[in-house]
């Protein structure tokens, strides 16, 4: 602004921290841990340190006489500062190891999918628990709806509101691309898209699924299947030509009604765009997060794709039929009904020489304007999906509804 006034972008994952460490320390030096350890020293003769408590390694070491020192890693590290005053190093001015317990921590998850944070949210109950401290966690307004009267321990907050003004420490929890090595601490694409949120905060990186709301009473009484056929990108849908139509045509012909659940009844851009697959009920709409679970976990299965709806049936206890060829099965959680295609080009998700354009609708980094584009999930077959839950339902022992007594 011309007037000098800031404007914080109303993301928090993506504002910057305070712009005065929250901590006071001896002798006018300000610190915290707000991504990663800053020390705010005023003008004197000073020696900083930052080292990791947990591995003894010496992160930093420098003489500075005023100003700013930052960790490089901005990812959980159990920081210890030792601050001296160059005229007497007999013993630290300020000597300090991070210590949440009973400290306000801010994690700033990303405001963008539905399943990241379906992903990642868990994460930040096992942090809770493993320091003691007391947690703001920022996200879009319709999963703080959804999760908010299931973790009454943690404070939830609607993307732009953020409560914690001076937090002791921050995080943020998203993904980084281009091989970012200072925000996580590996490259997600390497360790999964749940997983990533575990390194990042330092815990157990085992998925887990987030609680969802008791389920509420059935409003389907016939026996059904949930789909989702759209992503936020091409990649992500299931390109066969045939594939939706065999399915549906097979589910119905077990005698269930499938419903088909995506939040728009149409979507897409510029020369294609997706619908309903064909002989599906339609069940399409912007609807309360806690309505499309209640569907959910009255549905005998749910069959969709590597994105947001997926992770939420999976959160829901519903047995998942995940159709994915440019992730690999390291990606999402873990189904042992993942259908996945290697005869072709596969995975591009995952693959650490190309890098994600979420602004391009019609990415396929390796064969993008041939023949060959999106053959990942072109070469996915209708009877392979099928094949797929029909073992689903030999696993669960599920009858055909047209079968049944």
């Amino acid at each position: 602004m011309k007037d000098g006034t800031e404007i914080l972008d109303p993301d928090p994952f993506r504002r910057p921290p305070p712009p005065t460490p929250t901590q006071e320390g001896p002798r006018g030096i300000r610190y915290d841990f707000n991504d990663g350890a800053r020390v705010l020293l005023p003008k004197g003769a000073w020696h900083v340190e930052l080292e990791d408590d947990e591995s003894g390694n010496m992160l930093f070491s420098c003489d500075a006489d005023e100003g700013w020192v930052t960790s490089t890693k901005k990812y959980y590290v159990p920081f210890h500062i030792r601050v001296w005053d160059r005229a007497d190093m007999s013993k630290p001015v300020l000597d300090h190891l991070m210590d949440l317990k009973g400290k306000p921590v801010l994690l700033k998850f990303s405001a963008g999918a539905l399943g990241d944070i379906i992903a990642w949210f868990p994460y930040a109950e096992k942090f809770q628990k493993k320091h003691g401290c007391t947690i703001e966690c920022t996200m879009s307004a319709d999963l703080v709806e959804l999760l908010a009267a299931q973790y009454p321990e943690m404070t939830l907050s609607a993307v732009p509101e953020v409560k914690t003004a001076e937090p002791y420490a921050s995080y943020r929890v998203g993904l980084f691309f281009g091989g970012d090595q200072t925000c996580q601490p590996y490259d997600f694409r390497q360790v999964g898209l749940a997983q990533t949120a575990g390194h990042i905060l330092g815990v157990d990186p085992q998925e887990t699924p987030p609680r969802m709301p008791p389920p509420r009473p059935r409003t389907v009484m016939e026996p059904y299947v949930c789909i989702a056929a759209k992503g936020t990108n091409l990649a992500k849908s299931w390109l066969n030509g045939f594939g939706w139509e065999q399915v549906v045509e097979h589910l119905k012909s077990l005698g269930y009604r499938v419903l088909c659940i995506d939040r728009d009844h149409t979507s897409g851009q510029g020369w294609t765009w997706n619908h309903i697959p064909y002989g599906a009920e339609d069940f399409t709409g912007n609807l309360p997060l806690p309505e499309r679970v209640a569907l959910l976990q009255h549905a005998e299965f749910f069959v969709g794709l590597g994105s947001g709806l997926s992770w939420l049936a999976w959160a829901a206890g519903t047995p998942v039929v995940l159709i994915s060829g440019f992730s690999l099965p390291i990606c999402e959680f873990q189904t042992p009904y993942r259908v996945h295609n290697t005869h072709v080009c596969h995975g591009c998700w995952n693959a650490s020489d190309v890098t994600f354009d979420r602004t391009d609708y019609f990415w396929c980094p390796r064969h993008k304007g041939t023949d060959r584009q999106f053959e990942c999930t072109r070469a996915i077959t209708g009877r392979q999906v099928i094949r797929t839950i029909e073992r689903l339902r030999a696993d669960r022992g599920l009858v055909a509804p047209k079968e049944r007594k």
